[in-house]
């Protein structure tokens, strides 16, 4: 059932699948994409990276967050 399901929703192409894309935490619009309404981050079987690329991911996002590029929490 389960392959089913993933079969029919296709497989989710990350926007880090293009190699002239890097992880930056002063891209904070790239960076948003992988947090969830919340302001939370969102895991890589959701959003499709890697367990590299989610790892760059967190430090990133940790990093934009304490530079006030991104809020802690969505208001």
């Amino acid at each position: 059932m389960r392959e089913r399901d993933e079969d029919r929703r296709g497989k989710r192409v990350s926007p880090l699948a293009d190699p002239s894309v890097v992880i930056d935490y002063k891209n904070p619009q790239l960076l948003r994409y992988f947090l969830s309404d919340r302001g939370k981050i969102v895991p890589s079987r959701i959003r499709g990276a890697s367990a590299r690329q989610q790892r760059q991911l967190a430090r990133a996002i940790k990093r934009a967050r304490m530079l006030a590029l991104i809020p802690y929490t969505v208001q």
